[in-house]
């Protein structure tokens, strides 16, 4: 397994039972992604191949981008999708402090509840950020992850919830963040951001801003 990171990009065929499957049950599609990582890598595997996915629709495509250290899509179902991978090694490499970029990223804005005193030693439900608590919580994001914020663009996105009967009632309520930034710490920027990251949330793409 090398330790280079790679972006696959799947034009999904949406008339794949896999596919139509995968967009309805957010379980289901992280596991379809995870078979593309190698077997064997323990208890946290998503987290040690460094796995990331997003999905893009237009009108007309729908497209997964998938991040990791290792992708074989070879193992995806048979019909899945087109799929084109690169290195991204040239890209990081050309990442410096300073340098202008465009990015996007969809992300799960949330935070731990507080709960009173009297309640003590307890955890409170995490709960979704929306509006100007949603902006600033990806600002502070973004800054330890390495970027400046020049601009942002908030898009409300359809939730994140698995329809299997025997879940847990996990809900991620996902906004996608467009705009212009600088990057301040180029060692940053590759890890995902956010507790939505196993169910399509938290991958940062970055692109050379245009010169004015």
């Amino acid at each position: 397994m090398t330790d280079e990171p790679v972006i696959a990009r799947i034009r999904l065929n949406p008339h794949s039972r896999d596919v139509q499957r995968d967009l309805r049950d957010a379980t289901e599609m992280h596991r379809t992604m995870m078979r593309m990582v190698p077997d064997g890598l323990g208890e946290s595997p998503r987290s040690q191949t460094g796995l990331l996915y997003r999905l893009d629709d237009t009108d007309t495509t729908s497209t997964l981008l998938v991040q990791a250290n290792h992708l074989n899509p070879a193992r995806l179902p048979a019909g899945y999708g087109q799929t084109d991978i690169k290195s991204l090694a040239p890209m990081f490499a050309a990442l410096r402090k300073g340098l202008a970029v465009r990015y996007r990223i969809l992300l799960n804005p949330a935070k731990r509840e507080r709960l009173p005193l009297e309640t003590k030693g307890k955890r409170g439900r995490i709960v979704p950020l929306s509006g100007a608590d949603a902006d600033q919580w990806w600002l502070r994001r973004a800054a330890d992850a390495g970027l400046h914020v020049h601009v942002l663009t908030p898009t409300n996105m359809p939730p994140i919830r698995p329809r299997r009967q025997d879940s847990d009632g996990m809900r991620h309520s996902l906004i996608r963040y467009d705009g212009t930034a600088t990057v301040t710490d180029p060692d940053a920027v590759l890890a995902g951001i956010g507790r939505g990251k196993p169910y399509g949330a938290g991958l940062l793409s970055l692109a050379p801003a245009p010169v004015a």
